[in-house]
């Protein structure tokens, strides 16, 4: 299921450590215009399918950014205050189908891009998460970001710079670390994303229809515990 999308330096924004992901939200200064998002092209076809279950996708930004190279659409995301955000919420289908490109001629406004911004800092992510999947679970761009907003704010992130630096760490020393913080979690509720090197690029929560923790869907949950890996460095 590949679909592409910081932690803060300074005392003032050590905020987001084990501490609920909104906690980042207090460090993010937002600049005084925004930049419109870019026209969203379909990169796929259209499956309005039911749905099954959820996915509620969390970006590393230190480990994105620097694969990404200087970009000005992304300099709030690779600004340095920023950990992990929530590149999105995804509708899943049964089997290994997802609903996307659902029919719809509403676009997030300037007001839903800004409110969000701290979650998920990029005006063209934004643009483009709602019109490929919130289109085929919400009726708006408002109640999609609103609901995707209370299942990050419920999330509570590790200690990504002990994590960082630990010594043959490995998937499931990761996995270990959110099912300490979020009550319900289990490892077989945590996918893993890396890169071809064994660096962490995404971690995914499965979410039940009800948009509670659930087992990842069988082979889909990424390396396994005694997987190494490495977290780029915030």
């Amino acid at each position: 299921m590949a679909r592409t999308p910081l932690m803060a330096r300074g005392p003032a924004l050590l905020l987001a450590l084990a501490a609920p992901a909104a906690a980042q939200a207090q460090s993010c200064r937002l600049p005084a215009t925004i930049a419109s998002p870019a026209p969203v092209v379909p990169d796929g076809p259209v499956r309005q399918i039911p749905i099954a279950d959820y996915t509620l996708a969390l970006s590393w930004s230190p480990a994105f950014c620097r694969s990404h190279g200087p970009d000005p659409r992304e300099a709030l995301q690779c600004s340095g205050r920023f950990g992990f955000i929530l590149h999105g919420l995804w509708p899943e289908g049964r089997g290994r189908d997802w609903p996307q490109w659902c029919p719809t001629r509403l676009r997030p406004d300037p007001a839903t891009v800004r409110r969000h911004l701290c979650m998920t800092p990029s005006p063209d992510l934004i643009a483009h998460e709602w019109a490929r999947h919130g289109s085929c679970m919400s009726r708006t761009p408002q109640a999609y970001f609103g609901a995707a907003a209370r299942l990050w704010r419920q999330v509570r992130l590790p200690d990504m710079t002990a994590l960082a630096t630990r010594r043959a760490l490995t998937a499931g020393d990761l996995r270990r670390a959110f099912v300490a913080l979020n009550p319900g979690l289990t490892t077989r509720s945590i996918r893993l994303l890396t890169g071809r090197d064994g660096t962490l690029r995404e971690v995914h929560l499965c979410l039940s229809r009800a948009r509670r923790y659930a087992a990842c869907p069988a082979g889909r949950d990424g390396p396994a515990d005694a997987t190494a890996l490495t977290i780029a460095a915030p």
